[in-house]
């Protein structure tokens, strides 16, 4: 009912969806490159973090299974080990992804509620006894004049 209600003046129009897809596509590279440092981490190379003039164009190398490609360190990480690291943090890139993702629809979304607080919010704001003292205008039908009820 509140949709029909409203209009929305500002166009759609493509840069919102080319920032959220820029964004997500920065977490998925900087998910590949925290995967495979971490395989180098476990396999006892340290920790090293690839530059960030190298994070698009060390991609194919490490997509391929080296797990060295952009870095000095001279001993790889298995292919196993780099593989199941990327799986790791691809799945909790896209799952962190996600719930951004319904969390900011939810609250910034076309479909949010606007002008409606929550109890836990009308409580903080009027608090418990100044609820209690303005029932009446709050809720005439429940707590109208004190001699009536």
């Amino acid at each position: 009912m509140q949709h029909d209600r409203r209009t929305n003046p500002y166009p759609y129009t493509w840069e919102i969806p080319a920032a959220v897809m820029l964004v997500v596509l920065v977490v998925l590279v900087l998910a590949v490159h925290a995967g495979a440092a971490a395989a180098n981490l476990l396999a006892g190379n340290g920790p090293h973090w690839i530059a960030r003039d190298d994070w698009f164009t060390s991609l194919p190398g490490i997509l391929a299974g080296d797990s060295t490609t952009g870095l000095h360190a001279t001993h790889p990480a298995p292919r196993v080990l780099l593989w199941a690291c990327l799986a790791v943090t691809e799945l909790l890139a896209i799952t962190g992804l996600t719930v951004g993702g319904v969390t900011a629809r939810r609250y910034v979304g076309p479909g949010r509620i606007r002008g409606m607080a929550s109890r836990r919010e009308a409580a903080n704001l009027l608090g418990p006894q100044r609820l209690h003292r303005v029932a009446a205008v709050v809720r005439p039908d429940l707590y109208g004049r004190r001699g009536q009820k």
